[in-house]
């Protein structure tokens, strides 16, 4: 018989994670790691089974995971959802494969498909004769999200299934499941984009995918680069396959995106070489994993095994080594970027996660300190984001003492004790190339290898030339002499040739490359690559005007804004001039030309015969430019179906209202002019 006190540590336990688990999947706002949850989890299983008569309907134990949000309405999965039982180490997956075989009565090596575990957010998404009719999220595996609209904005999920062949017969009722994330690559152009427009970063690629799919507005979801890959199926008609294996491949038949990685292995030992491949690989991945699932093949074996309360006992989730670590604190101190944005930094008690030592971590802006209420002495977890830069995920507040200080952004630049300003979410230092964080780190971006590519002036280089006094501004790079550099410490007369070499080869850039290393806030390589194919000159672009540069796809308010402020500052006109003076050619480039040039299109409404990215190619093909918004300087609006606001401004503004049918036949018309 239990002990009281047993009985009691079994209370706290199930309240502990029932809190966990409501934070985690209903607000989205974990305060301990996935390790430490994990724990608690394994602590109240083995109370529980060593004292079976203490499991309770209501125990975490005993179901799939917590309810769902409100927001959105509510769908009943036909074959309920389960999540997967975790293995820590060969043992545990070795335990697995016998306790499988002792069921099954075999002592035969047991199939495997192996599949790595997704870190994102599990879905299911029914097909009806072909077409997508509903999807939602896993919720607590019975019911869950409505996200239907939502997840119809993901390009990697049909809308309609496509056979391979003729051979493959579409069921009447599929119910697919899936893992939907952001692939690494576009989760850091996203959180760079996001920067730049002066957004709130997003911590993690999970979150950012969770949080895209929980999106009221469909519009929002769309605009995030989300991906799939669909793992199995919950109800289906018609003839089943015979094993997981040709489950997936019937997926992939149908035009379902299937992770390319999943293999067949045969025995716990080729599951385990499975597992540490992965583990090896796992950096080359293009989205996050955690983990290996291991499912058994044979789908008779399966069904054979059955469920658990809450886990099926076919199939069981490999788990990596958590990249999350609890640490403290120490302070926090301001770096100053070469744009003059200044950043909270966290002092951290050194700490090892993902076999990196974390010593700092970036909190972003002075919102995100105050948003997740990091203080000076607080424990926090620490993550690497995308597994590459270290942050303060989230707060432990429950272990404050009280003795904990908060932070306030500073008053004066650390680095040259200018004034603060504060520019939207961030803080600015005013000192400009007279701070020498801002003037080192722009000399710095000028000569990097995506900019003027000069070899030899790295940072540490740039920094020691800087505060010899030899170099206060990038035109200035182009004044240097071997003598100048050649005695200094750590340079030779090679080193000198080398650099002085490599700076004259750098005077004939392309545009983009010339625009870029000019360092204007918001001003990236894509941005500087548009600027010069649809303004052709530096002297074009330093005479735009807000609303023309606005007019240029991709090209925002806030950018255009910088823009134009970076070319009324007389020092930035003044080392302009010096560059030329110097020998750096300012070259042209070909500014697109056709029957539309210097004709700028908007496009509103629903467009019954045209995509909407079709309509835009053809206006760009031929010259034209697709604005952002209905200004004065817009030539046409293109009308569909249920148009709204922006064809009254239009009105308003006597701008040359057009239909689908007349765009089209205006095009046509100039298709046949241009040839």
């Amino acid at each position: 018989m239990a002990t009281t006190k047993i009985k009691k540590e079994i209370e706290k336990l199930r309240a502990e994670i029932n809190l966990h688990n409501y934070r985690y999947y209903a607000l989205d706002n974990p305060i301990i790691s996935d390790a430490e949850y994990d724990k608690l989890l394994r602590s109240l299983e083995k109370l529980e089974n060593e004292h079976p008569e203490l499991i309770t309907p209501d125990s975490p134990t005993q179901r799939v995971g917590s309810m769902p949000l409100s927001e959105f309405g509510t769908l009943t999965h036909s074959v309920p959802m389960l999540s997967l039982e975790n293995a820590f180490g060969d043992t545990e997956l070795r335990d697995f494969d016998k306790r499988a075989k002792k069921l099954l009565g075999t002592d035969d090596d047991l199939e495997y498909v192996a599949e790595p575990k997704i870190d994102g957010l599990a879905v299911e998404v029914v097909y009806i004769d072909g077409t997508l009719s509903v999807g939602s999220t896993r919720g607590d595996g019975v019911t869950g999200e409505d996200i239907t609209h939502n997840l119809k904005t993901i390009k990697a999920l049909p809308l309609k299934l496509i056979p391979h062949d003729s051979k493959t017969k579409i069921p009447a009722k599929l119910e697919v499941r899936g893992e939907v994330f952001i692939p690494l690559n576009a989760f850091d152009k996203l959180n760079k984009e996001r920067k730049k427009n002066g957004e709130q970063p997003f911590a993690n690629a999970r979150n950012a995918a969770a949080g895209s799919l929980r999106q009221l507005d469909p519009r929002i979801t769309a605009a995030r680069p989300l991906s799939i890959f669909c793992y199995g199926v919950g109800e289906i008609t018609g003839t089943q396959p015979g094993t997981q294996a040709d489950r997936l491949a019937f997926l992939k038949s149908l035009g379902l995106k299937v992770n390319p990685e999943i293999k067949k292995v045969k025995g716990i030992d080729e599951a385990i070489k499975f597992f540490n491949d992965v583990v090896d690989k796992r950096g080359e991945l293009d989205y996050e994993v955690d983990g290996v699932v291991f499912k058994i093949n044979d789908l008779v074996s399966q069904k054979e095994l059955g469920e658990k309360s809450r886990t099926p006992r076919w199939a069981i989730a490999g788990k990596f080594k958590a990249k999350q670590e609890v640490t403290t604190v120490l302070d926090i101190i301001i770096g100053v970027g070469r744009t003059g944005a200044l950043t909270p930094v966290a002092v951290l008690t050194p700490v090892i996660v993902g076999g990196v030592t974390i010593e700092h971590a970036t909190l972003h802006n002075e919102g995100e300190v105050t948003r997740k209420d990091v203080r000076i002495g607080d424990r926090v977890i620490v993550q690497r984001a995308g597994d590459v830069i270290p942050e303060v995920h989230s707060v432990i507040t429950d272990t404050r003492t009280g003795k904990e200080k908060k932070f306030s952004m500073p008053k004066r630049c650390p680095e040259c004790k200018a004034h603060v300003i504060k520019d939207g979410a961030n803080h600015y230092c005013t000192g400009g190339l007279t701070c020498p964080a801002q003037a080192i780190r722009s000399l710095s971006h000028f000569a990097s290898k995506r900019a003027m590519d000069i070899d030899g002036m790295g940072e540490k280089n740039v920094e020691q030339l800087y505060k010899e006094k030899i170099i206060s501004d990038c035109s200035d790079i182009y004044s240097l002499q071997e003598s100048d550099v050649h005695e200094l410490e750590g340079w030779g007369e090679i080193s000198a040739k080398k650099l002085i070499s490599s700076i004259t080869a750098s005077k004939s850039p392309t545009l983009k490359r010339l625009i870029f290393s000019l360092g204007i806030r918001g001003v990236g390589e894509s941005t500087a690559l548009v600027l010069a194919e649809e303004l052709g000159s530096i002297d074009n672009i330093s005479k735009a005007t807000i609303d023309e540069l606005t007019d240029i796809k991709d090209i925002g308010p806030e950018t255009a804004i910088n823009i134009t402020e970076f070319f009324k500052e007389e020092h930035n006109i003044s080392v302009l001039k010096k560059l030329k003076g110097f020998g750096v050619t300012f070259m042209e480039e070909e500014v697109r030309k056709g029957p539309l040039t210097g004709k700028s299109f908007l496009f509103t409404g629903t467009l019954s015969a045209l995509k909407r990215t079709e309509a835009k190619d053809m206006v760009e093909s031929l010259g034209g430019k697709i604005a952002g918004s209905v200004t004065k300087t817009l030539e046409y609006l293109v009308v569909g179906d249920n148009p709204g606001s922006k064809l009254d401004k239009a009105n308003k503004l006597k701008i040359t209202v057009l239909s689908e049918k007349e765009f089209s036949e205006l095009i046509e018309k100039l298709k046949g002019k241009q040839s």
